[in-house]
């Protein structure tokens, strides 16, 4: 696959976002007085995959081992630089004003950094023109062309494996312990700015891992997979509109089962 890009500065993908951050990133973006929040999505770990199957071996990589009851578990945890309407670092004249510290995902995009997501040009914000044959190259049989990019989501990649245990200790002080069941949402939690800074700058200076895996709780809105996980020895619990939990939850689809 052949693909071209070039920014038109159209500011459309400066929009609504919950950014993905490092640690180091959300810290700043904290101390900038801007909002962070931590969407959490929980996996099944029965048992340890075959060390071929490479999918597995990148969610092992950037999660931590959790139980749910009687039911191994690994709990992905994304600090998300939250921003509804146009980023607060984004001027009138769709200009970047952190442009030389702006986050890593915003350096790659519209790049993927998952190695297992295909660049589809509809699934991205930019215009159609954005996408002009022509324009500098972006891939090349499948392939990143620019090496700075490249280079930027192994950074990216490196950093995510790194910042999990400070994230494990981070909802452990902070006692998050509910998330969504992977590939069906996730459990996005909004603590206040000053407590999660504060968590986040001790997590980092003083960086500990429990001596027993953390218990947690998967939340769904299928009735189906609570009563699935329930049956196999997990904690699960179903969302609904009276539970009034002390989260949000971001389903990828609206249908209960």
């Amino acid at each position: 696959m052949d693909i071209d890009f070039a920014c038109t500065m159209c500011g459309k993908c400066c929009h609504d976002l919950r950014l993905p951050l490092t640690v180091s990133e959300a810290i700043a973006w904290l101390e900038h007085g801007d909002e962070v929040q931590l969407l959490c999505e929980a996996l099944p770990w029965p048992e340890e995959p075959a060390e071929d199957n490479l999918q597995a071996a990148q969610k092992r990589r950037r999660s931590f081992a959790a139980m749910s009851g009687s039911l191994p578990a690994r709990i992905v945890v994304i600090l998300a630089g939250t921003h509804p309407g146009p980023c607060p670092n984004l001027s009138d004249d769709m200009r970047c004003g952190i442009y030389e510290q702006r986050p890593l995902v915003c350096r790659i995009y519209p790049a993927e950094i998952n190695p297992f997501i295909a660049l589809t040009p509809a699934h991205k914000a930019c215009p159609p023109d954005a996408w002009t044959p022509g324009l500098p190259p972006l891939l090349r049989a499948g392939k990143l062309v620019d090496a700075g990019v490249a280079q930027l989501i192994q950074q990216s990649r490196d950093a995510d494996e790194k910042d999990v245990p400070i994230k494990q200790q981070v909802c452990a002080a902070m006692g998050i312990d509910q998330a969504a069941v992977s590939n069906e949402g996730f459990v996005a939690y909004s603590p206040d700015r000053a407590d999660l800074l504060a968590a986040l700058r001790q997590a980092s200076n003083e960086p500990s891992i429990p001596a027993m895996p953390p218990t947690w709780h998967f939340v769904s809105k299928r009735r189906t997979t609570v009563d699935v996980l329930v049956s196999v020895g997990a904690l699960s619990s179903l969302v609904d509109a009276n539970s009034a939990p002390r989260f949000e939850y971001l389903g990828f689809s609206v249908e209960s089962e």
